[in-house]
């Protein structure tokens, strides 16, 4: 089933997009707040995200402008009761891909949604991302912050096994059959520990990268902080 976010904190309003949605065979993961959704952001992509422009924690617009810095592709509609040119504009301006204002009809909204999906494809497959760090598998980008980083092969293979099991402590020994012995490549241990070295300088001493002394190593999302 398809998923997108929703930030909304008028219950009425996000239940009514929900239900509706829903009974389309969209799954829609409502979230009150900025950070909420933020947070939701760097544990997995949505097929699309749907953002109020005034939220208890802050201006949609500067979410869509984050949004778009760090994933280009995914496709974000505002939702808002501001309907003014100039509002539309920044909307746009900001990043947004559409702009529906509110009061809106549901069968109208879905037949937004449903047309840029077949434009945007599967964009929450393209990327994986750890606080700063984000990868775009299709391009085979990486980028800290707004950084493009240049890695070596085997730099990004580390990372990338990391990305994937973020959360999940990755062995030493998963890391060297998988990044190097996968490939003919028999290396020693200390191999493993220079490149994790090298990547970590790479990536500017990323918090998010923990070691598990004498196990492995370990991505972990950090809470957001405005």
């Amino acid at each position: 089933m398809t998923e997108i976010y929703y930030a909304e904190d008028d219950p009425g309003i996000a239940g009514m997009v929900e239900a509706y949605l829903e009974r389309k065979d969209i799954k829609v993961s409502v979230y009150g707040t900025l950070a909420d959704l933020k947070q939701a952001l760097a544990r997995r992509l949505p097929a699309m995200v749907l953002l109020d422009w005034n939220m208890p924690d802050g201006r949609g617009d500067g979410l869509c402008r984050w949004i778009r810095r760090t994933w280009k592709e995914l496709p974000v509609i505002f939702l808002t009761v501001r309907g003014d040119s100039a509002d539309i504009v920044s909307g746009f301006e900001s990043g947004a891909d559409d702009y529906v204002v509110k009061p809106f009809a549901l069968e109208v909204l879905h037949s937004r949604v449903q047309a840029l999906l077949r434009r945007s494809g599967n964009v929450g497959g393209q990327y994986l991302s750890c606080g700063d760090i984000t990868m775009d598998l299709n391009r085979m980008l990486v980028s800290c912050g707004l950084e493009e980083v240049s890695l070596s092969a085997v730099e990004y293979q580390v990372l990338l096994c990391l990305l994937r099991n973020k959360g999940r402590v990755v062995t030493r020994e998963r890391l060297l059959e998988q990044v190097w012995d996968v490939n003919g490549n028999f290396v020693n241990d200390n191999t493993l520990t220079v490149t994790v070295k090298r990547l970590r300088d790479k990536l500017h001493q990323p918090a998010c990268l923990k070691t598990v002394r004498s196990v492995g190593y370990r991505m972990e999302e950090l809470a957001w902080e405005e």
